[in-house]
């Protein structure tokens, strides 16, 4: 009887990242998750996932230190799918305005901004502002119609909630790239990306509950079939 192996994921520590919550999720929906700074195994891998949390500027040195940099370049290049998540996400972008500005991977041409200040808090109201950083369940939509149905968000029911935590925000010079949208008050910020076999998003799917475990799912299903469409 031939055995199906469960397809390899690859999970980036460098000392910046929910990786026990993440391999967890990973593990759940079938993937072999292994959580490694070695650029072997990285290479190894079906797939890559970037994880983080914290200041973009000591996730870069960090990545730099550990001589990561270039297989996460490599990796994006060679078509195998590379996940990012919450920071991971912002350090796929150009570069970063968070405490001066900061280089990042280069593999989506943008800018990480800061949340606005004083935003009105339409869900409460009474005059009161929205607090940074954004910590808590929003939902996320569409960008444009049909720009989830290729990618692992394609089985998430528009207007579902997702887990944030964060005081930046990704903005893609092309805007073909963002395939998720969510709200900070009045201001409508990137939630998710996909361009080619790169997706990332904003919010933690990990802690997002079933909701954000069918994104693993379906991350895993892609695997299993041979990786994101392009």
């Amino acid at each position: 009887m031939m055995v199906t192996q469960s397809p390899k994921i690859a999970i980036v520590d460098y000392g910046l990242g929910n990786l026990y919550s993440i391999a967890r999720a990973c593990e759940f929906v079938g993937l072999s998750a292994e959580v490694s700074s070695d650029a072997a195994v990285l290479g190894k891998a079906d797939a890559v996932l970037l994880p983080g949390v914290g200041a973009f500027a000591d996730a870069m040195s960090a990545l730099q230190k550990l001589d990561l940099v270039s297989v996460l370049k490599e990796t994006a290049y060679s078509g195998k799918p590379l996940f990012g998540i919450c920071l991971g996400l912002q350090l796929l972008m150009s570069e970063s305005h968070e405490f001066g500005v900061h280089e990042g991977l280069d593999l989506i041409e943008g800018t990480v901004e800061r949340l606005p200040e004083n935003e009105p808090d339409l869900l409460h109201g009474h005059g009161r502002k929205m607090k940074v950083p954004q910590v808590g369940w929003q939902p996320i939509d569409e960008a444009s119609p049909g720009s989830w149905s290729q990618t692992p968000l394609s089985e998430t029911g528009l207007g579902t909630y997702q887990y944030f935590v964060h005081s930046y925000y990704v903005k893609p010079t092309d805007l073909d790239v963002v395939t998720a949208v969510s709200q900070f008050g009045e201001t409508e910020f990137c939630a998710a990306i996909y361009k080619d076999n790169i997706f990332a998003c904003q919010f933690h799917p990990e802690r997002s509950g079933p909701a954000g475990l069918a994104i693993y799912k379906n991350l895993a299903n892609r695997l299993s079939e041979g990786g994101f469409p392009q």
